[in-house]
């Protein structure tokens, strides 16, 4: 056999196993780690796709992943094969162009976190939308790839997973700084005050003390004091107090629960 691709037995190399027979684990490729950790790290795929998944082990073998990598349709296939779940390292759940908030694949992300307990669970899809990953996070994943990233991103991806850290493409971290930073443009109080003083006001409707304002928004507590004068000369306000009595007159349906866009667009 080449590199651990099951035949039927017969010296066709290209008569492959079909179902009911279960491929072999594609090992390691020689040089990465010793042989000892090959056996003990293995990274299972999970992908009904046969084609898909067979070709994406033997990329992720010979770009020098490191560890053994097992294909299979189904954990339950997986299972079959009388290995216990406790001897994977990690497992790639591949829902190809299928969407995160449909019913069937949230039940299963979830269904798989449970079973794997506190071995990382990693999302491989072909969007890199951002409510998408967040929702896959929220289920339990330990990370998220899009299929637009290439070989060696995976392998730096799980390795991360696998050390603990959560992985969330680049392109998704752009687009929540532009989210926040469209939010911050879009405040009620952006035609009154810089998006340093709108911070300050909300604290300030809050009710909350200047070091304690000082200490959430990283500031000085003089820095604190300098905003609120003049906030309270935008308002004519004579004191804290009538600020925040002023911003609830003229702003009476916002707070910052309801009118955070951020909160909303990430929740469809």
């Amino acid at each position: 056999m080449n590199m651990g691709i099951v035949t039927n037995g017969t010296r066709n190399a290209f008569d492959v196993v079909t179902a009911p027979q279960l491929p072999d684990d594609i090992p390691a490729k020689k040089g990465g780690v010793s042989g000892e950790e090959s056996i003990e790290r293995k990274l299972l795929i999970v992908d009904s796709r046969a084609l898909d998944r067979e070709c994406f082990a033997q990329s992720l073998v010979s770009h020098g992943i490191g560890m053994t990598v097992l294909p299979f349709g189904s954990v339950e296939s997986f299972k079959a094969t009388k290995q216990p779940i406790s001897s994977l390292s990690a497992v790639l759940f591949n829902v190809g162009g299928r969407r995160i908030n449909e019913p069937a694949v949230a039940d299963e992300i979830k269904k798989l976190v449970t079973e794997l307990g506190k071995i990382p669970l990693i999302i491989l899809a072909d969007t890199d939308e951002l409510p998408q990953i967040m929702q896959a996070l929220e289920l339990g994943a330990r990370g998220f790839i899009p299929t637009s990233v290439g070989i060696d991103v995976c392998i730096e991806a799980i390795g991360l997973s696998m050390a603990g850290g959560v992985f969330v493409p680049a392109s998704s971290v752009l687009a929540m700084r532009k989210l926040v930073e469209t939010n911050i443009e879009n405040h009620p109080y952006a035609s009154m005050f810089t998006s340093r003083q709108a911070e300050v006001v909300e604290a300030l409707r809050r009710g909350k003390a200047n070091k304690i304002i000082a200490y959430e928004l990283n500031l000085r507590e003089s820095t604190v004091k300098v905003h609120i004068r003049n906030i309270m000369r935008k308002l004519k306000a004579t004191n804290r107090t009538e600020v925040a009595y002023k911003i609830n007159d003229m702003f009476p349906n916002y707070s910052l629960s309801s009118g955070s866009q951020a909160s909303r667009s990430l929740g469809n």
